[in-house]
């Protein structure tokens, strides 16, 4: 079954100051005719949370300002039931699950195909469906 056919009905958001992944990410979502927001700071994502709901968010770890771990923290003061999925070159999964505080439910390591990413989403939507009461208590990757 195509990944994409699982995200098909999800709002995603994705939050990353790189516009090559933003734009490649966009045109990927829309071919497939799934929904992708796009912001490259985390503070647009935080006005983008209050406005919206999202069913996924995808988040860069370095952006300007703050950093992807912190903006899940303020983003759960806004949603608390969205897939979260952090995307980085610059942290290792070990690492995130050190600091996670359990707002990250997976991580994509850069760089990264969009089959990937796509994949990485359809998984945790399925386990976030089929298992909420537990989806939320532990970060998936560990």
């Amino acid at each position: 079954m195509d990944p994409f056919n699982k995200i098909i009905k999800m709002k995603t958001l994705l939050i990353d100051d790189d516009e090559l992944i933003r734009d490649s990410l966009r045109m990927a979502f829309l071919t497939r005719g799934c929904f992708l927001m796009t912001v490259e700071s985390a503070e647009e994502g935080l006005l983008a949370l209050k406005k919206n709901h999202f069913d996924i968010i995808i988040s860069d770890f370095i952006l300007p300002g703050m950093n992807g771990l912190d903006f899940f923290k303020q983003a759960a003061t806004y949603h608390t039931n969205t897939a979260n999925v952090l995307i980085s070159g610059k942290i290792s999964a070990e690492k995130l699950s050190e600091q996670n505080e359990g707002k990250v439910h997976d991580f994509v390591s850069k760089p990264f195909s969009v089959k990937t990413l796509v994949c990485t989403l359809a998984a945790l939507t399925e386990i976030k469906n089929n298992n909420v009461e537990n989806f939320n208590k532990k970060f998936v990757g560990s």
